[in-house]
């Protein structure tokens, strides 16, 4: 049995479908081309340290090859598992480590700046979201009204959209922990209150050819993940304890929290509203 064939189906029902489609994207673009022709049962662990030293030769980054690693080492396991082959050689092969990449958040006085030039701006409510409660950009792009409770102030992060190569579709979020209650701060409520009451005129404006499927931000917008990294930076660098920071987050353990922000934890503390608040609140 060829390696293409195993790489290409052995993973497709046991991911998420925007995971597929990254390993989809890794077997086509580089394993299949080094290893799609040999079979199985000759692949040696040579053939694989040489793929990822040709990989790095070629300029490819050292996440990138362990990503390649991550792909080739789950789908020969379900190879093993399937009585493919007696061994998975991945299992011999150290992939390479990959270089910490360093965040990049605005500053408070930044992000203040940044939410004033977007006041009256379309999805000026999205860019408060982002700031105040560093969701992550899927689950904001896949926050539903029936998840948003206005009038407790708070929201639900129940699903993320997700884009795979059959389009974007909505997916779970991605852990047991990113599934969360966020209680919001007073200006990122007002934002959706305004938010809302113009997208109910555009609904009426439009009529039939209306359609947002309950979605609180129906509009694809580009990446904007540094405003997760800002929200944290800011909540730990004015003392909020890190435990609270990782829920607010949706991190599966505080470890990850830590390990991304250590360098902004001056102290522990409570009051995560208030700290985000940023007098913002005040419309200062």
């Amino acid at each position: 049995m060829p390696v293409a064939w195993e790489l290409q189906d052995a993973v497709a029902d046991t991911v998420r479908p925007v995971t597929f489609a990254k390993y989809e994207q890794i077997v086509r673009n580089h394993a299949k081309p080094a290893l799609g022709r040999l079979r199985l049962q000759t692949l040696t662990p040579a053939h694989v340290r040489g793929l990822y030293r040709e990989k790095l030769d070629s300029g490819l980054s050292p996440s990138t090859v362990q990503y390649i690693h991550v792909t080739l080492n789950k789908a020969l396991k379900q190879a093993v598992a399937d009585g493919l082959i007696p061994r998975n050689v991945c299992e011999a092969v150290k992939p390479p480590r990959p270089q910490k990449r360093e965040i990049a958040p605005l500053s408070p006085d930044q992000a203040r700046r940044f939410l004033e030039a977007c006041q009256g701006e379309r999805l000026e409510a999205l860019f408060v979201l982002a700031v105040h409660t560093g969701m992550r950009q899927g689950e904001l792009l896949g926050l539903h009204w029936e998840d948003v409770d206005l009038e407790a102030g708070a929201l639900r992060v129940r699903r993320a959209l997700a884009q795979t190569n059959d389009g974007p579709v909505l997916t779970a979020p991605k852990g047991a922990k990113s599934r969360r209650r966020i209680k919001l701060t007073g200006a990122a409520v007002e934002a959706l209150k305004r938010h809302k009451a113009a997208q109910n005129a555009e609904r009426l404006r439009f009529g039939g050819l209306w359609e947002d499927r309950g979605l609180v931000f129906p509009n694809r917008t580009g990446r904007f993940h540094d405003l997760r990294h800002t929200c944290a930076t800011i909540l730990l660098s004015r003392g909020v304890h890190a435990k609270l920071v990782q829920e607010l987050l949706g991190h599966a353990t505080i470890s990850i929290t830590l390990d991304t922000y250590s360098h902004v934890l001056p102290g522990m503390d409570d009051g995560l509203a208030d700290a985000m608040g940023m007098r913002s609140d005040s419309g200062k």
